[in-house]
This record gives structure tokens, sequence and C-alpha cells, in this order.
């Protein structure tokens, strides 16, 4: 579902911080007792307009980190990021999960919940008010944000699209 502007990113140029979004505890009953596996989902960026998620299963919960980051590092996307907050109001769906995003001034900060505020922060937008509809799931809601985020566009790639000159897509 990602837009066909964005651009695939390489996780070897850039320095990258992970943040851990959420960690599922999954029980398998056998014959034997239970066995215990754990999911992580977790979402890495370099605070400058890249950010990716990932999701890793293991029987140990730093393992599972672990291998989420290595999948996250591989799914990078890059965002525009207008001063510090999005370039314009923006939904993005995933699943049952909708989120909106929209602009803020200098100085609000994040009003955004847990999901969706690691996948902002990680990005490196300090500005914008976010909302999330339907379903709270994790996975859902990180992939609804970057579906959002993927489908942004600044005024030089509006002007570059549309063949106009940067005043004209200001000015209509």
């Amino acid at each position: 579902m990602l837009a066909t502007n964005t651009k695939k990113v390489r996780s070897s140029e850039t320095e990258l911080k992970d943040r851990l979004v959420a960690v599922n505890r999954v029980t398998k009953v056998t014959k034997g007792g239970r066995a215990f596996t754990f999911s992580a989902i977790v979402v890495v960026g370099d605070e400058k307009g890249v950010v990716g998620y990932g999701l890793g299963k293991a029987k140990e919960v730093t393992d599972a980190i672990a291998k989420g980051i290595d999948d996250a590092k591989k799914n990078l996307v890059k965002v525009p990021v207008s001063k510090t907050t999005v370039p314009h109001e923006q939904v993005g769906k995933f699943g049952g999960s909708t989120v909106f995003l929209k602009p803020a001034a200098p100085g609000t900060g994040v009003i955004a919940g847990g999901a969706m505020r690691a996948v902002l922060e990680s990005v490196g937008i300090h500005d914008v008010l976010a909302k999330s509809k339907g379903s709270s799931n994790p996975h859902n809601v990180v992939k609804a944000t970057i579906d959002a985020l993927s489908n942004m566009r600044d005024a030089i790639a509006v002007a570059q699209q549309r063949s106009v000159k940067l005043s004209k897509v200001f000015n209509g």
C-alpha cells in the first residue's frame, strides 16, 4: 500500500534509532506443557525523515526485538517533513485501522497515542495533531501511520509532478 512517489532508503546510509512499540506473548499448548514465544513490533528512524517498521518473533524477548529491528531496516521509507510538522493533512488506512494526521503550529508537540507516537517521533516530526480511528491493534496502527506518511508530498514534489514553478503551487 505504499505510494508510488515513496523512495526506499538503505539502512547503511543513516544512523537509526529504534523504538519498541509492542511485545506480545503467544502460548502454544502441547502435551509437554505450555510453550511461550514472543512477537515484537519495532519502529526505526533517523529522526530526519526516514522510518521503517518490522516484526520479530522468537522464544526470547530480546531475540524477537533484535529480529524486529533487522526487519525494520529492510522496510525504510523517506517521508517529507516540513520544518517540524507534516506538510498537509493526510489519512492512512491499513486493515481495520484509520489514522488522521494534521499539521500543527511549532510548540504543539506530538498529540498522538502509543503506536502512532513511536512512528511520528522516529520520523522526526515534533508538532502534529493525530487521531486513530477503528482498530487500536498496534500492528495495524503502525502500518496505517506509515501509509499516511508515505502518501505525503511536499511543495517541491507537487510542483515537479504538475510541471509548474514552485510559486504557482502556492498561488493557485
